[in-house]
Order: C-alpha cells, then structure tokens, then sequence
C-alpha cells in the first residue's frame, strides 16, 4: 500500500517540500537500524474545524527518553520538538485525522554500527491516517512464535527502530497464517504485547495489563487507558499474565497510537468471551475518541489545538 504524505517535512533544521527530505544511502540508520522514532495523532473535529494533537508533551518526553536510553546526545529540547510540531502541522493545513511521525537517527555516513559519540538528527513528517486496524468488527490473533525482544538485548521501553524487526517477524507470521496481528510471549514465556500495541484483557470484571517489566513499550495509550479505568472505577492490575489465560478472560483489547482501541474477538482460534465488543472496552473506544477530539473538558489537556 503506498504512504501518502502532506507536501511539507521537517529536516535538517528546516520545514522543506516532502519530496526533498532525503538521506543518503549510506546513513548508519538506515544500515543498522539505529535511530528512535515515535508516533503521535491529530484529530480532527469537523465542527469545531481544528485539528487536536494528543498527547504530545508526554509522545515527546518518551522521545527523548528513548534518545537518552541509546545513550546519544540530540540538540533538540522537548519544548523544541513540539514548536516544530506545530510548525509543521500549520505549514499542511491539514483537515482530517494525522498521524507524526518523528525520528532521531544516526545521519552520519560511518561504515561501524557504534553509536559512541554520536549526536542523532532530526526528520518529522505528516501522514493522512484513519482507521488503521478494525475498530468494529472484532480482531483476530494468534500467538507468536517469535519472542519479545527483551530489555537486556534491545530496549523495549524505548522505539529503536532496529527493534521492529521482532514486530516485522511476529505480524508477517500472523498474516501468513490468516489472523490480524500476533501477541509475543517474553523469554520467560509471559506475555508481553501486540507486534506494535500495548494489550488489556478483563478478568472478573478486572481490567489487567502485562508489567512494565514484562518488555512492554510503555505506550502513551496505554497510561490513557488506565487513568480512565481509574476515573471509571475499574479495578486495574498491572501484572504477569500467562498465555493460557488469553483463552479463558471475557475481554480482550490492544492500544496504541496507530490502532487506537480495537477489541479481540479471538486467540488462537480460541473465542473470547461472547465473541462481541465487551462492556469495558466498548467504554474506552467511546471515551476515547470523544476526548481526542476535545469533547471531554475533563481531559482538555491532554489536546492541543492547531
């Protein structure tokens, strides 16, 4: 499927024509896959023609986050990144739901994969984006193979771009065998997420998420969806969950940037609850998609408006 993208992008300090935001093929990034890139969203709300921008002072702290894991130096502040991110979304004008995509990458041409001393560039670009996987008719998964990568190989609380081979190995597996998306085990067998989304299963009217140290992004979604768990009066568990309970919860849900809040309607061919949208996460899509198009005055700000 080919990426459209909004005509103007961020590189090299400077908003330039998308089709001039160029690297060299010899870019240590591209070679080795060492660079962090993130995710953020922008809806737009048609009656109040503006674009809301969600979450982007916390997309952007986890950005730098991630830079300071790998251990490069980047020029950028947090308070810099979203003046470009404003800059740029008022350069496209855009008037439909958008998806950022910032990276930091090594933009030096060195043959070596060594980071040391390196100090990571800048690229920012824009995508028209709506619904990316179903958000309605129950999705499909199974059980990789293939295990999380784990914090003591490659980082999973921070988006190194290298890492997204695992992501790449898992989902390719799942759609070779007919379902939407994998769900990856860690080396102790726990489970741990998606290929690229943070997941929630509900137990005894329990609202339960796999550790942060069960290799997890940290997903920006996610803390969303367990604060307004919190403010609904759902029980929360931030725990390890076994494989086998995947079968036996009544709800399944993933989350994350690009695929929002989308139910599971099975696991390894296995039906989860009554095979519907269940109560709890028929509640967070709702909630959800009202407040990141500022109609929740609760959570305004968690929006910035374009």
């Amino acid at each position: 499927m080919k990426t459209q993208s909004f005509p103007f992008a961020f590189l090299n300090n400077k908003i330039v024509k998308i089709e001039d935001a160029n690297v060299s093929i010899m870019t240590n990034a591209l070679q080795y896959g060492t660079a962090i890139f993130g995710g953020i969203r922008g809806y737009y709300n048609k009656k109040k023609n503006s674009v809301y921008i969600f979450r982007l002072s916390d997309h952007y702290e986890r950005f730098l986050s991630s830079v300071k894991i790998v251990g490069c130096t980047f020029p950028y502040t947090k308070e810099n990144l979203m003046e470009i991110t404003l800059d740029l979304a008022r350069k496209n004008n855009p008037k439909t739901d958008v998806y950022f995509r910032p990276f930091a990458y090594a933009g030096n041409l060195d043959f070596s994969p060594s980071l040391a001393q390196t100090e990571f560039s800048f690229s920012l670009y824009m995508l028209p984006l709506g619904e990316y996987m179903s958000l309605t008719n129950g999705l499909n998964f199974m059980v990789s193979s293939w295990r999380r990568v784990s914090d003591n190989a490659i980082p999973s609380r921070a988006k190194i771009s290298g890492a997204y081979v695992n992501s790449s190995l898992a989902k390719k597996e799942a759609v070779d065998n007919g379902y939407d998306d994998a769900i990856l085990l860690n080396d102790l067998g726990n489970v741990s997420e998606a290929s690229a989304a943070n997941l929630f299963i509900v137990r005894n009217g329990k609202l339960i998420t796999p550790a942060k140290s069960d290799d997890i992004l940290e997903g920006i979604t996610r803390r969303t969806v367990l604060q307004l768990a919190q403010d609904l009066e759902i029980e929360i568990e931030e725990r390890t969950i076994d494989r086998t309970e995947l079968y036996i919860c009544s709800e399944a849900f993933i989350c994350g940037t690009g695929c929002q809040v989308a139910w599971i309607k099975s696991i390894d061919k296995r039906q989860i609850g009554s095979g519907q949208r269940g109560e709890v996460a028929k509640k967070m899509q709702e909630l959800f998609f009202r407040i990141v198009r500022g109609e929740e005055e609760k959570y305004k700000e968690w929006c910035t408006k374009i």
